[in-house]
């Protein structure tokens, strides 16, 4: 048995990777993923997992990084000198806030930091777990789970944690750098024998903010009537869209061809508002895991026909 006497540093592998015997190997694989795995030509080689932990900073410290835009005091004109409109139709006020999303350009402000650093942390927990996969001579690791939760109940603090387990080829093809996967084992065998092969783990987030003015709360109030409300459905949907595009770019930037999903999350709650009142704040996640297809013919294995005779 090793025995480990030396500190461990964040950035080097667990004690655990650098003790552990070569001949013995750890998983969280069922027996059925473990079969697939198997038919597919791999093996494990070991349990693998890595975490950090991230103080993501505030969205947003100024007034009008909300969406807020107070309604002016003033009766304002058009170029025409026309009194500009403030309420519909039927009289009701028009908005004076906006969706701000971080992908609202310089108006998004703290949110640009926030979703950086939301990156970065995901990227540092799954690099070092690659490193260790690396380490037990892995080529990849399989039914990778991706768990962020609060840490000390601070809001802004949450830990990132990677976890998942490390596959190998039984055969002489070697895939060129450990590629991340979050489909199980049995998925895992399905994707090999329909030619194509995983590449990386990839996520698209996105976090929106809008204020609620005085028309979300016509819209919500008591005495509402049941209705659409237009204010939250704009900010759902524009998160969500921006949040899809970073998907996009996230599969573009692993160099594969399309991506499966794990999660599509949506997550929604409120808070005070720096310029008083309240704010409706969204976060939208997308992970999956972009895939490849194989360069070379390949033919499927044909499906067995059963019929009751």
């Amino acid at each position: 048995m090793a025995v480990i006497t030396s500190e461990w540093g964040s950035r080097d592998l667990p004690p655990g990777a650098r003790a552990r015997d070569g001949g013995t190997w750890t998983s969280g694989l069922s027996v059925n993923e473990f079969a697939a795995l198997r038919a597919a030509g791999f093996e494990p080689v070991g349990a693998v997992m890595d975490s950090t932990v991230h103080d993501l900073g505030r969205r947003y410290d100024r007034p009008y990084e909300c969406g807020y835009r107070p309604a002016p005091r003033a009766v304002q004109y058009d170029r025409s000198g026309r009194p500009l409109p403030t309420h519909d139709r039927l009289g009701r006020s028009l908005p004076t806030s906006v969706t701000i999303t971080t992908g609202s350009g310089t108006a998004a402000g703290g949110h640009h930091t926030y979703l950086r650093t939301f990156h970065r942390a995901r990227r540092a927990a799954t690099e070092r777990m690659a490193a260790e996969c690396a380490s037990l001579g892995g080529d990849g690791i399989v039914s990778v789970r991706l768990d962020v939760v609060p840490f000390l109940d601070a809001p802004d603090q949450l830990e990132f944690r990677a976890s998942g387990t490390a596959v190998r080829a039984r055969g002489p093809v070697r895939p060129g750098r450990v590629f991340l996967s979050h489909v199980s084992g049995q998925e895992f065998g399905k994707l090999i024998a329909s030619g194509w092969v995983p590449v990386d783990l990839v996520l698209g987030a996105s976090s929106g903010v809008r204020h609620v003015d005085e028309r979300t709360e016509q819209q919500t109030g008591a005495r509402a009537p049941a209705q659409e409300v237009e204010g939250l459905t704009d900010l759902v949907r524009r998160t969500r869209h921006d949040a899809r595009r970073r998907l996009a770019a996230d599969v573009r930037r692993s160099g594969a061809e399309g991506a499966v999903l794990s999660t599509a999350g949506l997550t929604t709650w409120a808070r005070s508002c720096p310029a008083g009142g309240e704010d409706h704040m969204v976060e939208s996640t997308f992970v999956g895991t972009s895939i490849t297809a194989f360069r070379t013919d390949h033919r499927p294995p044909r499906s067995l026909s059963f019929m009751r005779l």
